[in-house]
């Protein structure tokens, strides 16, 4: 069946569009990231200039995305128009990391949408060089690439980590028992010392200023942890921190944010920030104390006790997200394949890039 797609300018209708993504995502199974929870924070925030693009079957609204268009240098010389989806392109703004990207679509039709706005992009316009999707599950990556014929280039891909908390509450089953003995060890180990100290507890905010307030919190331990220059940690970005702010002030006092403090007696060893979207919970980061004595792990022990409460108050999933990280691995199972795909015209200077970046993975590998 063909669908029906067109564009508009974001900009023109914005109660418009906010009460058409609303409607479709009730019809739909999106991640938090496709949701108007995140995107409306997203267009309020950065206010992008973008093209919403709309995917009718027989009048009825079945597919919704927003498209913005920026210039991307590579290798100094290499510059690429890109199309991209629900990011800017601007490096600041794209640091909050979407996942789990796509078009909005009404359940079971996303293979459908999507190949049907990448069509019609396609057909509208010579003036791209390719349209960058990220991070998208493998799988409907594949599809959309293989429907547009045009070449697919994956510029990042991770398996992406969680634990389902809906089957462990079905089988009564303890979260540590399904955890490897040298976690369970190590998870044991580090609660038993730092009670040294005094009870270990998860604690909450009670208002949205102390949201916010252990928010920023988080920031000493990200950069004692990944550093406080320009491009580590993603507190010294204040395009990041604007989001978050807006995001926390919006959706935390209905349950679409949770701040979790880890602490031992009055010391705090770790803060969680999670989203929080039809019952499932997203990781989003963590500031964790750096520990000299590495029997401790704050953590392995932070996670594992945040997802006992979760199961406890009845979420059905605790997702880790993409990422290669040890811990991930350790406490939770691969359950999907995510990318982040170019799909590129057949332009000479992308030919090109594709032979040099072809000709270093062979030599690399030779080594």
């Amino acid at each position: 069946m063909a669908l029906d797609v067109c564009h508009e300018d974001a900009s023109a209708k914005s109660d418009l569009l906010a009460n058409d993504w609303k409607t479709l995502e009730a019809l739909a199974q999106p991640s938090v990231f496709l949701s108007w929870q995140w995107i409306g924070v997203w267009l309020s925030v950065y206010r992008p200039e973008c093209s919403v693009i709309r995917v009718r079957d027989r009048g009825k609204l079945v597919g919704l995305g927003l498209v913005t268009e920026s210039s991307e240098r590579r290798h100094r010389v290499l510059v690429s128009r890109c199309l991209r989806l629900h990011q800017t392109g601007c490096p600041a703004e794209d640091q909050i990391c979407i996942e789990y990207n796509g078009f909005l679509a009404e359940k079971d039709r996303e293979a459908e949408v999507g190949k049907s706005a990448i069509e019609y992009l396609k057909q509208s316009g010579t003036g791209w060089d390719e349209i960058v999707i990220g991070a998208v599950e493998a799988d409907y990556a594949q599809e959309l690439a293989q429907a547009s014929g045009l070449v697919s280039h994956i510029r990042w891909e991770s398996p992406s980590y969680g634990v389902d908390l809906r089957s462990l509450r079905s089988g009564d089953q303890a979260y540590l028992d399904t955890l490897s003995r040298n976690t369970r060890h190590q998870i044991r180990r580090t609660r038993r010392l730092y009670e040294e100290s005094g009870a270990v507890v998860l604690q909450r905010p009670g208002t949205v200023a102390e949201a916010e307030f252990i928010f920023h919190s988080i920031t000493p331990l990200h950069f004692a942890r990944w550093g406080g220059g320009q491009g580590e940690s993603s507190f010294t970005n204040p395009e990041f921190i604007r989001f978050h702010q807006h995001y926390i002030r919006t959706h935390w006092e209905q349950g679409g944010a949770d701040l979790i403090v880890l602490k031992a007696g009055d010391e705090t060893l770790a803060i969680f920030y999670n989203l929080i979207y039809r019952n499932r919970v997203y990781f989003y980061l963590a500031g964790i104390r750096k520990e000299q004595d590495n029997r401790l792990k704050p953590g392995l022990l932070g996670h594992s006790l945040c997802i006992d409460d979760y199961l406890e108050k009845g979420f059905d999933f605790y997702d880790f997200m993409g990422g290669q990280d040890r811990y991930k691995a350790q406490l939770a199972e691969p359950h999907q394949h995510l990318v982040k795909i170019g799909l590129q015209r057949d332009r000479w200077k992308l030919r090109a890039e594709r032979g040099a970046r072809a000709i270093k993975h062979r030599l690399n590998k030779d080594r």
